[in-house]
């Protein structure tokens, strides 16, 4: 019945989600449970409705019932969103986003510098940040991306609606939005944004 529940729920897709052209991803579980199963069939529901080209830097994904979402060294998501599919799709665009930044270290660092001189003081840990200071500073970046895309994909609507249910990084989210045009100008002044 959930499974059937979750199947609905994404049948029920905007228009951008019409013509896709994911790369192949390849999904492994981390202990075979049923909800890490239930995970890997919302995934692999969302990575055939939306087009992720653009959005897709590594092809591996664990699913990983109590883990906290990683993008290194495997990509890795929480099994908890499970019944959502427009909260898998944006966690696991968040993750991917990471590597697009990793694999512009000498942009993302002076981003992070431009952060540091804008927020000299951010929040350290969760739920309002990430673990680090740096790191804090790095998703300002990431979430801002992560929220561009969110909104290409689900809309501006749900977008918003995924952003508030996020339990976690609630300060920089709060930031983001409240700085949109001040972090877009960041982003683009250091070439972050996805081609």
């Amino acid at each position: 019945m959930r499974l059937l529940a979750v199947l609905l729920a994404v049948s029920v897709m905007t228009p951008a989600a019409v013509a896709v052209d994911t790369p192949p991803v390849k999904i492994e579980l981390a202990r075979n449970t049923p909800r890490e199963q239930l995970a890997k069939q919302t995934l692999e529901q969302v990575l055939a409705s939306y087009d992720l080209k653009k959005y897709t830097f590594t092809r591996k994904v664990i699913i990983e019932q109590g883990a906290i979402n990683h993008a290194f060294p495997t990509l890795t998501l929480n099994a908890g969103f499970a019944m959502s599919p427009d909260l898998l799709l944006s966690t696991f665009v968040h993750e991917q986003l990471h590597w697009h930044l990793r694999n512009r270290d000498a942009q993302q660092r002076a981003a992070v510098g431009e952060m540091r001189s804008l927020y000299p003081r951010v929040p350290v840990g969760l739920p309002a940040a990430a673990d680090t200071e740096y790191s804090t500073y790095g998703h300002l970046v990431d979430c801002y991306l992560e929220i561009v895309a969110d909104r290409e994909l689900l809309g501006p609507e749900r977008t918003d609606e995924v952003i508030r249910a996020k339990p976690w990084y609630t300060w920089i989210y709060k930031t983001v939005l409240t700085d949109e045009k001040l972090i877009a100008g960041v982003v683009d002044r250091h070439q972050l944004r996805v081609p």
